[in-house]
């Protein structure tokens, strides 16, 4: 089980890192039905707007995800909301780190505000947001 809110305070973080490779790309856009050209078609690709397909912004959120679900608060966590801003392009290849803050406990609700963001492997932010989450309970 992950963390309960008594034992998490303002200021944990916790992080997760992965290289965006075209399987990944690939398997996200299977999964979900988003075979939007800008990601899994490169002769469209290169007359866009970035001039080489992207990973979806949404396979990179679910890095915060990951982090939120194994990490911190851990198994057991309830994602209740999430505000996203896309800041610049994850290509194949970039490694991506992605990063949650606690920025508020709100003990009475049982739920924790958070920073979400993600960098690459420049420290660039290509996406920033926030969380709320419901951590699991203490056993009784």
């Amino acid at each position: 089980m992950g963390k309960t809110i008594d034992q998490i305070k303002v200021g944990d973080a916790a992080e997760f890192a992965k290289t965006v490779s075209e399987t990944d790309v690939y398997l996200y856009a299977g999964i979900t039905g988003d075979f939007n050209p800008a990601h899994v078609n490169e002769a469209y690709a290169k007359n866009s707007f970035f001039k080489t397909r992207i990973a979806h912004g949404m396979l990179t959120a679910g890095f915060i995800s990951a982090i939120l679900a194994n990490q911190l608060p851990g198994p057991g966590t309830i994602y209740i909301k999430q505000e996203l801003r896309f800041l610049a392009p994850v290509l194949i290849g970039d490694t991506i780190t992605g990063r949650v803050e606690v920025l508020e406990l709100i003990a009475e609700k049982n739920r924790i505000r958070l920073r979400t963001y993600c960098t690459n492997q420049d420290d660039v932010v290509v996406m920033d947001g926030e969380a709320l989450v419901s951590p699991p309970k203490a056993k009784k």
